[in-house]
């Protein structure tokens, strides 16, 4: 949780400087932005890459759990088609502007907040790329706090499901001590692989009109 903090520290004295006007126009360009993410796709690939145990923890998991990747990505977007049609009702006025693709590309971010929000702010504008890490910082604080109750409530596969992108590494300490040992290799295995799919869901929810 503190490196979660840390971020919207970060987040938010970047909006004080920002609304400040004191930053260089070169720096506010949107090559800068390119640059900084690709920055960040590239320690992505590094910190998967210098993991030596990936592969093995990868065959030693069952088929059956090997699919629950894919089992948390359809179950968040069917969340966020519920959200969108109650955000759509005339109990939720001040939200009726966004469209279906906008919650499903903010509701792909999967916790991994950072990478999520540069690619929908640069698609899909500031405002959703706010919303976008508010909600998936709030995703991730919320496996952190809760673990304990989603597993006792719904079973042990629920607290990985929940999440999504962060079980490789911010809550993998919290999973593991409540679940238990022996799903350390499908909480590392399922954050890889929704870790992994963050830039192409997210880009191709962005790239949908409605």
């Amino acid at each position: 949780m503190k490196g979660s903090l840390i971020v919207v520290a970060f987040f938010v004295l970047g909006l004080f400087v920002g609304h400040s006007g004191c930053l260089p126009s070169w720096f506010m360009s949107s090559q800068t932005s390119f640059v900084a993410l690709c920055a960040l796709l590239l320690f992505v690939g590094m910190s998967i890459g210098l993991n030596p145990n990936m592969m093995r923890d990868i065959k030693s998991l069952s088929p059956r759990l090997a699919l629950l990747p894919l089992v948390t990505i359809l179950g968040s977007w069917m969340g966020a088609v519920v959200a969108y049609v109650v955000m759509s009702s005339d109990l939720c006025t001040l939200f009726q502007q966004r469209s279906l693709t906008s919650c499903l590309a903010v509701d792909s971010g999967f916790a991994y907040y950072s990478l999520s929000s540069i690619f929908i702010t640069e698609y899909r504008g500031a405002e959703l790329g706010t919303i976008a890490l508010l909600a998936n910082i709030i995703r991730e604080m919320t496996t952190l706090l809760l673990t304990p109750l989603i597993a006792k409530r719904f079973g042990p596969l629920a607290p990985i499901s929940s999440g999504g992108a962060t079980t490789m590494d911010t809550t993998l300490p919290i999973i593991t001590q409540t679940v238990g040992q022996r799903y350390v290799a499908l909480s590392i295995y399922h954050g890889f692989v929704t870790d992994f799919t963050v830039p192409f869901v997210v880009t191709m929810w962005c790239s949908m009109a409605g």
